[in-house]
């Protein structure tokens, strides 16, 4: 059995996994904030598995845990995670001797693409995918590339770090400095910060506004589709994946954020024979509402994480 934890800004997900890779236990808590806290959270969830009936702790041979921010490679350590008051933790090293298992660190959306990979077709309805992009769209913007099972990281680790392109020279202004990004468009912190009216949903706020016909909600209504609409353009153009699938906060207005994306990508291919030919409206999904697909990924990236360190001892002893 394995263990897989989302840890977000507000809650962390948590499931375990059997050898036949079906989700047996699921709950959510509360996320703390700062690294004690953070810390806790993820104990905390673990052995609150263990409650649920059929899951034995004693049978849990791996840890996996998908969190913002920065994972240095080749380390359980987190940096930079700003949204959950971490500015630098060992993550792993701080979970590990709760269990007495191997825990191993995955920056979140990453995990997230590994689920979501996963899933698909794990009904057996369809084919899963060659490659497929998970984008997260949600206080910020960013992708995970899986490649017949495998992720893609890159260089440097910054595979999929599309939410900084810039798409709009004039457009308006990104927390990193530069004009037009994609997440100045469609993230939905930027979104919120320029709709500056308070509400417990700014982004569902703003659609019900436009809905309503208000200009600016307008306006920010279509810089978003247009923002999600590039990233899916650039994602195809640059890694060609079978499928890009959609998720993350903005993606619970579902079919309102679907029908404007699809819009945007209609127009690009009516004025280009080769956009056309890309067929992009059919290769983007939607991940369904309330999806494990994050918590399912960090499992996934802990088992793996053991069997490479089974086979290092293997090695090591001959």
């Amino acid at each position: 059995m394995k263990v897989g934890l989302d840890v977000g800004g507000t809650k962390t997900d948590a499931v375990a996994v059997d050898d036949a890779g079906t989700i047996v236990g699921r709950l959510r808590v509360p996320t703390g904030w700062g690294p004690d806290a953070v810390t806790q959270t993820v104990i905390d969830a673990v052995r609150a598995l263990g409650t649920q009936r059929g899951i034995d702790l004693d049978a849990v041979r791996s840890v996996g845990i998908g969190i913002p921010g920065q994972i240095e490679p080749g380390s359980g350590r987190v940096v930079h995670a700003v949204n959950l008051g971490v500015d630098e933790l060992d993550l792993a090293a701080a979970v590990s001797p709760a269990f007495g298992v191997p825990v191993q660190v995955e920056n979140d959306v990453k995990a997230a693409a590994l689920g979501a990979y996963a899933m698909h077709g794990a009904d057996g309805g369809r084919p899963r995918p060659g490659s497929m992009a998970y984008l997260n769209v949600g206080t910020g913007i960013a992708a995970g590339i899986v490649s017949n099972g495998v992720l893609w990281r890159g260089a440097r680790g910054t595979a999929g770090e599309v939410g900084h392109i810039s798409v709009d020279p004039g457009g308006p202004l990104c927390r990193c400095g530069q004009r037009g990004c994609i997440e100045a468009f469609a993230g939905g912190g930027a979104v919120a910060e320029r709709w500056a009216r308070r509400g417990a949903l700014p982004v569902r706020d703003i659609f019900d506004a436009a809905d309503a016909g208000d200009p600016a909600a307008l306006e920010l209504r279509a810089g978003l589709a247009r923002g999600v609409a590039s990233a899916i353009r650039v994602l195809v153009l640059t890694a060609d994946v079978d499928i890009v699938v959609l998720g993350g906060g903005v993606t619970a207005l579902g079919e309102r954020l679907m029908t404007d994306v699809a819009a945007e990508l209609s127009a690009s291919a009516e004025a280009s024979p080769f956009m056309r030919s890309l067929r992009l409206r059919e290769r983007v999904e939607l991940l369904p509402a309330g999806s494990p697909a994050a918590a399912l990924g960090a499992a996934l990236v802990g088992a793996a994480g053991t069997a490479e360190h089974d086979a290092e001892e293997a090695l090591a002893h001959g």
